[in-house]
């Protein structure tokens, strides 16, 4: 490769690419040292230098210094590569172990192959820096929205063209089912991820999930862009349907309006971009059975029964407005409830109505049960809301006094017996966790009988391998334990240590 030939190539190159022609150089460099190296065998190292201004390059042949306690040469394990420091020492006195020596060698023109070789690495080292460089302007863009032209569809998966010769991956699962692409489409997608990696796709481009629908509102709404309107939250189906949840800090503003647009272009404009997919703006609230209610919309609900504990919602809806309330294979309640974050369980009026009355038999049946109180007392008690004994135990009783029918005897009776129950229901409970059973190979154990072993079970010893490891002491805490039978049963556990030592 001719000097000026060199650096032609490092300006072609550097422009086209728009890497800087330090890359170039150095893969240039490494291509030679490479084309020099086969040209020897492969046995050698060897360093090109090119000088960057006039394009002429030296060869230096590498040693690498090494310890050599066997005496000059005696112990080299790559005499080819490696040289003792004694050696090397000869020839550079400055030199040190682990540095390497280099000399100067003659820089030979290279043939037709060599040149294809070099060729071959230089284009490597620059494929490798314009990934480098695609990472680096990428990195710290993701969560973003990107626009590419479609440059290939191959299997459903989508090759976007971004510009600056960077290509952004579409797997078939970020795609939006359906969804007719063809080569020079435009296509808006969710910047999901960059991956550093040698081969393959680096950005990765999403067009289903959920962020991509708040980056279009952020672009079409100016109001959404400037935070005056916040979105709370989207769940999506893509290409079908999805709910947006939009909240104002400007108590003058509509922010549902607001993201509608004039006549619905805004929102328009946003379903054209994701293939036509109906998306539905509710108001957020912070009261969250409101919040769902907003998010059921167009579904009116009729009530409205929250669990806490369970993180749940029993949504009521008129017997004729279930179907609609549920949507087509559940679709309303599911985005409602990824948008929410509340498991939601739609059902009629009528269902919710069998539904309330069969609780209230059951809370009032439990009453009578636990309390030992007469019907139509437990009756008083689930019409005033009472909906555990816990909270007839701590409620205060000036509060249960306002009942019309309850006077402070029977205030006080009822509070007594409410204590008794969860005192009753503790001991039990503990009872029953202090409930320990004996192994089989404990029951089976020559010497053992079933009483016993429950009584063993009792103490914490509830295996042979447990009892192998007390002592005779130990046992004897146990009530009705003799020394002889204790040191029997132990010795019988133990008889497998012996087996194995």
């Amino acid at each position: 490769m001719a000097n000026k030939e060199i650096l032609r190539v490092v300006d072609v190159f550097s422009n086209e690419k728009e890497i800087e022609k330090e890359v170039i150089f150095a893969a240039i460099e490494d291509a030679l040292g490479i084309a020099t190296i086969k040209r020897h065998d492969n046995r050698i190292d060897v360093r090109v230098s090119i000088d960057r201004k006039n394009g002429n390059y030296e060869t230096f042949r590498r040693w690498l210094v090494v310890e050599d306690s066997q005496g000059l040469g005696g112990g080299m394990e790559s005499p080819d590569t490696e040289m003792p420091v004694e050696r090397a020492r000869q020839i550079n006195p400055d030199v040190s172990v682990g540095e390497h020596l280099e000399l100067p060698m003659d820089s030979k023109e290279f043939g037709r192959i060599a040149t294809q070789t070099a060729k071959q690495v230089i284009m490597q080292k620059v494929r490798e820096a314009e990934r480098r460089k695609v990472v680096e302007a990428y990195q710290d863009r993701i969560g973003e929205l990107v626009t590419g032209i479609v440059k290939r569809v191959e299997r459903g998966n989508v090759y976007l063209d971004l510009g600056g010769n960077v290509e952004a991956f579409v797997p078939k699962e970020e795609m939006i089912p359906r969804e007719a692409v063809r080569n020079g489409d435009r296509l808006r997608g969710y910047l999901k991820a960059v991956r550093p990696e040698v081969r393959g796709p680096q950005l990765f481009i999403s067009r289903t999930d959920p962020e991509l629908l708040v980056a279009l509102f952020r672009l079409e709404v100016p109001e959404v862009g400037e935070n005056v309107i916040e979105i709370m939250g989207a769940a999506r189906d893509p290409g079908v349907r999805a709910k947006v949840a939009v909240k104002s800090n400007d108590a003058r503003l509509d922010a549902v309006g607001a993201c509608v647009g004039m006549r619905g272009s805004r929102v328009q404009a946003v379903s054209n971009e994701l293939a036509g997919e109906r998306v539905d703006i509710i108001l957020w609230n912070e009261n969250e059975a409101q919040y769902v209610i907003n998010a059921m919309s167009p579904a009116e609900i009729v009530s409205i029964v929250v669990d806490e504990d369970k993180h749940s919602m029993d949504v009521a809806v008129a017997d004729e407005n279930l179907s609609q309330a549920i949507g087509r294979g559940g679709q309303n309640v599911r985005l409602a409830s990824e948008l929410t974050g509340w498991e939601l369980n739609v059902m009629s009026a009528t269902q919710a109505e069998e539904k309330n009355e069969q609780e209230a038999r059951n809370l009032l049946q439990s009453f009578v049960d636990q309390l030992g109180i007469e019907e139509n007392v437990a009756e008083i008690l689930v019409r005033e809301g009472f909906s555990s004994v816990e909270e007839m135990a701590y409620v205060p009783a000036k509060e249960m006094l306002e009942i019309a029918e309850f006077n402070e005897h029977m205030v006080e009776d009822l509070r007594n017996r409410a204590r008794d129950a969860l005192l009753i229901k503790a001991i039990a409970s503990e009872e029953k966790l202090e409930v320990v059973e004996p192994t089989q190979d404990l029951l089976d154990m020559q010497g053992m009988d079933r009483e016993l072993a429950h009584m063993l079970a009792r103490h914490g010893i509830c295996n042979m391998d447990q009892l192998a490891e007390q002592s005779v002491d130990e046992l004897m805490e146990i009530e009705g334990m003799d020394g002889g039978r204790a040191a029997s049963l132990i010795m019988k556990a133990r008889e497998s240590w012996f087996a194995e030592d």
